[in-house]
């Protein structure tokens, strides 16, 4: 038994380094390889106060602890996490949003020229000699101009993208469950009602059942010849193998994809595709916004058992602490 009254926080699998080396301060900190609540001991199930942890929490984890109250996730996404099992257990859960917005903002701009204008392949012709050799790139079929964006999921990071979108001067849209008012994009009342009139479509919506596979062939055919998807929100939004299906018959035109299904594994009838701009879900993969990200699941466990009350609980859990 410890005598450490510090409160004690476990960190299950792979966490941020300043995390690590923060945690110290303030806590107790206890390290495991992975989730696994076989791994938890007698003295950490009745010890533990919290959990820090990178979007992976399964109920069965959680329920191997007598006292935790907090779980502090390094993710501004949470589909990971049992928040039901949590909430009922009166656990209040956290994530890192807002660190992140620009960040993922600029990676979906970045994705869309690249998907249009194919610039990695450009660079890629230009080191290889090719310009010397065979001449200019080839000219780009697809081009920012006379484009509609629609925008699948307008929050923080949704709207971040459309700040940028109006400087490129393309009409914008929009489809969340229910109409903004505070916006002036237009408004369409399902996802299919907007790829019918738009031809580039941007997701960023979180991972759910709700959601997933709501990019789909249905949606691809809608979109048309000019189509292009760019997804930056949750790879199980997207049925991988009926856009690469589209891909490759010419039913949209292309696609740009930082978030996929089962990472890091990429479906091969994807990589072989130069249509697809593929990354590795990089788009907050800045030293200074995963430093933000750090920061604040620390100072979420710092703020919860000093004050009562976390900095950035998700909405299933709006809890203060007891005693």
């Amino acid at each position: 038994m410890s005598s450490d009254h510090r409160p004690l926080i476990v960190v299950p699998g792979r966490m941020h380094p300043r995390v690590l080396a923060r945690l110290p301060g303030d806590f107790e900190m206890v390290q495991l390889d992975a989730a696994d609540p076989a791994l938890v001991t007698p003295d950490l199930a009745a010890r533990a106060a919290g959990i820090a942890t990178t979007n992976r929490l399964p109920a069965n984890f959680l329920a191997a602890f007598e006292t935790v109250e907090i779980v502090a996730n390094f993710s501004v996404g949470y589909d990971g996490i049992d928040v039901d099992a949590a909430a009922a257990r009166g656990v209040v859960v956290t994530n890192t949003p807002d660190v992140l917005n620009e960040e993922v903002a600029d990676t979906a701009i970045a994705l869309l020229l690249n998907s249009l204008r194919r610039f990695p392949a450009a660079e890629a012709y230009l080191r290889a000699g090719h310009w010397a050799e065979k001449g200019p790139f080839p000219l780009t079929p697809l081009s920012l101009r006379d484009r509609t964006v629609g925008i699948y999921g307008l929050g923080r990071i949704g709207q971040a993208i459309a700040k940028r979108l109006e400087g490129f001067g393309v009409p914008i849209g929009y489809h969340t469950r229910s109409k903004r008012e505070d916006v002036a994009y237009t408004y369409y009342p399902s996802l299919k009602a907007m790829a019918e009139e738009v031809d580039t479509l941007i997701s960023i919506v979180p991972g759910s059942d709700e959601t997933r596979h709501t990019l789909n062939a249905e949606i691809f055919q809608a979109l048309g010849p000019r189509g292009v998807v760019i997804n930056v929100g949750r790879g199980s939004t997207l049925d991988e193998a009926a856009l690469a299906a589209a891909l490759k018959d010419g039913t949209i035109a292309a696609a740009g994809l930082d978030v996929f299904e089962n990472e890091p594994h990429v479906p091969e009838a994807l990589i072989a595709l130069e249509n697809a701009t593929l990354l590795p879900h990089v788009a907050s993969a800045s030293e200074d916004t995963r430093n933000a990200m750090a920061d604040l699941v620390v100072d979420n466990l710092k703020s919860w058992f000093a004050t009562g009350a976390a900095l950035t609980p998700v909405p299933e859990t709006p809890f203060r602490r007891k005693g």
